[in-house]
């Protein structure tokens, strides 16, 4: 683990045997869909276009509780 709030590096995550599991099930899952879907549609350009400013505020609003007078 790097630092003390539990993240992990990079060559701990791609060594993973959990992580190549998952990806070789769902990557290739893209592929042999029956039906080939845009990877940007409207719902989710509008789902993402809401959720970073919302989890941009809501991030600023929890730093803020940290800032003294």
């Amino acid at each position: 683990m790097s630092g003390s709030t539990g993240e992990r590096s990079f060559a701990d995550i791609i060594t993973s045997i959990r992580y190549w599991i998952i990806h070789s099930i769902t990557i290739p899952s893209l592929f042999i869909a029956d039906r080939t879907y845009p990877i940007f549609t409207v719902r989710w350009l509008a789902v993402h276009g809401l959720a970073v400013p919302t989890v941009s505020f809501l991030g600023s609003i929890s730093a803020m509780q940290f800032i003294q007078r």
